[in-house]
């Protein structure tokens, strides 16, 4: 009888650990961002929906976001830019500014001139992997393709799956298919802005 009760603790406690196990594996697939503190500074990298594009500077995502976190937020958005320029000036960005958290939104203009998908990718886990190589956390926004129907493309959510990477896929897109949030048709204006810096902030 002993016997039999000490096998069901072991078959209870091999249960336990499993539980355990499968929970924080489960807890692995929606990475989180350790805490920011008084005096870290967050950099905001992109391109023109970072720098602010349609409004005046005050109004752009990482203005306004400041403003909610309390923390400085350094605006290095490029209008224009495609993803394989903002790899090639992402380290020094990083070495100046010595962030603790980045945000990254980058991918638009690619898709607006048809670059290879391939290329984005591997450019954006480039970024990745600079950044953390930094110290710093990263956050990825994903950018929808040009279209009708508006998601953000699906190789967003696989580079945050791969490379573990808290991201925000709905927020640009839905941005995009709001006329009264926007200036222009692929920049936001000041209500636009302010609903990408909330949910970056939510996030």
């Amino acid at each position: 009888m002993v016997k039999g009760l000490t096998s069901i603790g072991r078959c209870c406690r091999r249960l336990v650990i499993l539980a355990v196990t499968t929970f924080l594996l489960a807890c692995g697939d929606n990475p989180q961002l350790s805490p920011l503190y008084d005096g870290d500074r967050i950099l905001a990298f992109g391109d023109s929906l970072t720098y602010g594009t349609g409004v005046e500077r005050q109004y752009s995502y990482p203005s306004v976001l400041a403003e909610l976190t309390g923390l400085e937020v350094i605006n290095m958005g490029v209008p224009g830019e495609e993803s394989t320029a903002g790899l090639l000036r992402l380290q020094q960005v990083l070495a100046e500014d010595n962030p603790q958290l980045v945000i990254l939104c980058h991918g638009g203009n690619d898709f607006l001139r048809k670059r290879s998908r391939e290329t984005l990718a591997e450019n954006l886990i480039k970024m990745i992997e600079i950044i953390r190589t930094s110290g710093a956390q990263v956050v990825l926004l994903g950018v929808p393709r040009p279209g009708l129907f508006l998601s953000s493309e699906n190789l967003y959510g696989e580079i945050a799956e791969q490379m573990q990477v808290p991201i925000e896929l709905k927020i640009v897109p839905q941005l995009l298919s709001d006329n009264s949030m926007k200036s222009d048709p692929v920049h936001f204006n000041r209500q636009g802005y302010a609903a990408m810096a909330n949910a970056v902030f939510e996030l």
